[in-house]
């Protein structure tokens, strides 16, 4: 009873935090406007304003899509770690970002030459060509890390994981010299910074479907991942196929990066400081962690992107950036902590 009690009280502390932050990022920003008028608009009370315009058109898209990707990558973060027992592992850190926003990068550069246009690249190529790109960076770390035998040595994955970054960071690099406009540039800078400064609300039904419905699968899928908690050979005693199961949340987890990542770029560390944080909070039980990373996950970057708003008002910072200055030394963290391993 005491369990359940810290449980629901850990649960209804983020959702008002969820709500505080929802609210602040719809009042606040080189326009500030009052969290009464706020409150007012969102209940339907205010007549026509250009605050209302700024609040209904702008701020609550994008505040709206920054909880969707926040609470996406967090769940992501959380179910690669235990894919591969190593509690350094991460979308942005093992490539899948990377690969995400290679595959849109290329059909954003390259899709005028194959005749796509700009509604069908939005609507479906971006989405499936970040998939397919993220997929396939995340089988060759995958491959990478278990070469040699044994399991996946810390130092082994985070190696793999970089060295395919810096690849498809090379290959998208590539594919911007060759374009043959100037006007991609500044798209192409949105997609390898993480930004969610181009929300719109008819970008917003995609990456919310896919959340919800991974997130409802990966739940389903708690104690099998709960399982490989205990190791290889003991998930196997215990009945589960863990090559087949790995495959098939990989795909998931890569279905779900791709869809994100299409919409936001590549925004790094959520995925990494998240889960641990919500550990400390509930435990390592998926069944009650996934919600609750979900939920902490969407605080962070709401609040990342206030601050990305905020900070040096009136430049909107890409929220990527201040996730990587805060990511960076966390992972420096835990990377000495996990020293043993890493020099396995």
């Amino acid at each position: 009873m005491r369990g359940r009690l810290r449980y629901g009280t850990v649960v209804a502390g983020l959702l008002v935090a969820l709500a505080a932050a929802v609210v602040a990022g719809l009042a606040l920003g080189s326009v500030r406007i009052p969290a009464s008028d706020v409150l007012e608009i969102l209940t339907g009370g205010a007549e026509p304003s250009p605050f209302r315009t700024i609040v209904l058109d702008v701020r609550l898209p994008r505040v709206l899509l920054g909880a969707a990707v926040g609470a996406g990558l967090a769940v992501i973060g959380t179910v690669l770690q235990a894919l591969v027992r190593n509690p350094l592992a991460d979308p942005f850190l093992l490539g899948v970002s990377s690969g995400a926003s290679a595959g849109a990068v290329a059909v954003i550069v390259l899709g005028s030459a194959f005749g796509i246009g700009a509604g069908l690249a939005t609507t479906v190529t971006i989405p499936a060509a970040a998939f397919a790109g993220a997929l396939l960076s995340l089988l060759v770390v995958y491959t990478l890390a278990r070469s040699g035998g044994g399991g996946f040595a810390t130092g082994r994955l985070i190696l793999a994981g970089v060295a395919v970054s810096y690849i498809l960071s090379a290959l998208t690099s590539l594919i911007l010299i060759m374009a043959d406009s100037a006007d991609h540039l500044k798209e192409v800078l949105y997609w390898t910074l993480g930004g969610l400064g181009s929300a719109r609300w008819d970008m917003l039904a995609l990456p919310g479907a896919a959340l919800i419905a991974g997130t409802a699968l990966l739940v389903a899928l708690a104690r099998p991942l709960d399982l490989l908690l205990v190791g290889e050979e003991g998930a196997t005693v215990l009945g589960l196929d863990t090559a087949r199961f790995r495959a098939a949340v990989f795909v998931l987890a890569s279905l779900l990066t791709g869809v994100l990542v299409a919409y936001s770029g590549a925004i790094g560390f959520v995925g990494l400081m998240v889960p641990h944080a919500a550990r400390m909070l509930v435990g390592a039980a998926h069944r009650a962690l996934l919600p609750v990373v979900a939920l902490m996950g969407a605080v962070f970057l709401v609040a990342a992107d206030l601050a990305a708003r905020t900070v040096a008002a009136p430049q909107d910072i890409p929220v990527g950036v201040l996730t990587a200055l805060t990511g960076g030394p966390f992972f420096l963290w835990m990377l000495r902590r996990n020293r043993t391993e890493a020099t396995a």
